[in-house]
């Protein structure tokens, strides 16, 4: 993870639990900070973390921000394992950061988009930290033929949230129904939803950022403030 401190959307009153959500390729976590306050819940902390610059294979080794290195976005092409555990670790590292915070772990909400997304999909898989549930957007499962369902500890009842547009250029709609389809088998299919977007290219839309916020708010409901 990069040495910048997280974008960070404050809970407006006493957080109880958080998101913790990835950018893309490129990209920063400002931007998504800024989507996340607009569909912020008030007990809720949005913390959004800037990947580290390296050089990327799939963009000539021009250096950008990448949580790991993309050789292609073909579905068999060779995959950067080490460096997709390596940024699962400072995930993890993040996750246990909010948990020293006083937000135990099964409060919060990991997801991202593209390449924050896949990520996402691999921490949340691969973690012994039971989790609130996942939001991947526009996505891929890395690493998806070395996972088992002997891997996933404890989240194999996860709430999962996968969202994909089906006029996506860059991660091809196919992708994401492959993609939803491996999660149901190693995962309990019927915490699984796939939201699809008929004319959304690779970003996001307004029905997807509110499929989004009511995905968060049944997973982190409200704590009831006389036991606070």
């Amino acid at each position: 993870m990069s040495a910048l401190l997280p974008a960070i959307v404050p809970a407006a009153c006493r957080a109880t639990a958080a998101v913790i959500f990835l950018h893309g390729l490129g990209d920063t976590g400002h931007g998504w900070a800024e989507a996340m306050a607009g569909i912020r819940t008030p007990y809720v902390k949005y913390i959004c973390p800037h990947a580290p610059v390296t050089p990327v294979t799939l963009n000539m080794n021009m250096a950008m921000p990448s949580w790991f290195d993309i050789v292609s976005l073909n579905p068999d092409a060779e995959e950067d394992e080490n460096g997709i555990k390596r940024a699962a670790e400072s995930i993890k590292a993040l996750i246990d950061q909010e948990v020293k915070n006083g937000i135990p772990s099964h409060r919060i909400v990991l997801g991202g988009f593209s390449q924050g997304g896949a990520l996402s999909l691999y921490t949340a898989l691969t973690t012994h930290q039971k989790l609130a549930g996942v939001v991947a957007l526009s996505c891929w499962l890395p690493l998806r033929n070395s996972l088992s369902q002997s891997v996933i500890s404890s989240n194999k009842d996860i709430s999962v949230l996968q969202c994909h547009g089906e006029a996506d250029p860059l991660v091809p709609f196919t992708i994401g129904c492959l993609t939803v389809q491996k999660l149901k088998v190693m995962l309990n299919p019927s915490n699984i939803t796939f939201k699809t977007y008929p004319i959304m290219p690779h970003s996001a839309c307004l029905e997807e950022m509110m499929d989004i916020k009511q995905f968060i708010e049944k997973q982190l409901p409200e704590i009831n403030k006389s036991i606070i």
